[in-house]
């Protein structure tokens, strides 16, 4: 579990310069302002969130289980969970093993290491997929990098 915390952590902390399949920009402002912009663009697609979860909280309250060194790495760290029934149909009618692909991730953190400096990101999916599902994967991705970027005004 450790490893995987620690993993988990990485691949946020890193963003795209890192992890491979992670869209990150990086923006001036306050963690909770630039995350609720975040889930308010989601929620103006008229999607449905199904899962909003705080890794901050989550590292807080078992730092001292897994780690010698429990340090508070993020001001905040928040992920949303979505589907879009359209285009996940879509996914999932080019090719039904990118179920694995679904829900969608978006991600917002702010660092203890930059305060001021809150990174909106998510999984990109076309490099994940089949190469019959390929285009759509695209698609998603272009649509999920709008979201982001409509939220932090790019």
């Amino acid at each position: 579990m450790r490893v995987l915390t620690f993993m988990f952590g990485l691949l946020l902390f890193c963003g795209s310069t890192f992890a491979d399949g992670l869209k990150t920009y990086t923006v001036e402002g306050t963690f909770d302002g630039v995350a609720f912009d975040v889930e308010s663009a989601i929620v103006d697609k008229g999607l449905v969130i199904d899962t909003k979860g705080d890794v901050a909280r989550m590292l807080q309250r078992t730092g001292q289980d897994v780690s010698q060194d429990s340090r508070d790495i993020y001001v905040g760290a928040t992920y949303f969970t979505f589907c879009s029934a359209v285009l996940s149909r879509k996914m999932m009618e080019a090719d039904p093993a990118t179920m694995g692909l679904c829900p969608y991730v978006v991600y917002v953190y702010e660092t203890k290491a930059n305060p001021g400096e809150v990174v909106v990101g998510f999984r990109e999916l076309e490099d994940a997929g089949s190469d019959q599902a390929e285009d759509v994967l695209e698609e998603i991705d272009k649509w999920l990098d709008g979201i982001v970027r409509s939220a932090i005004g790019k």
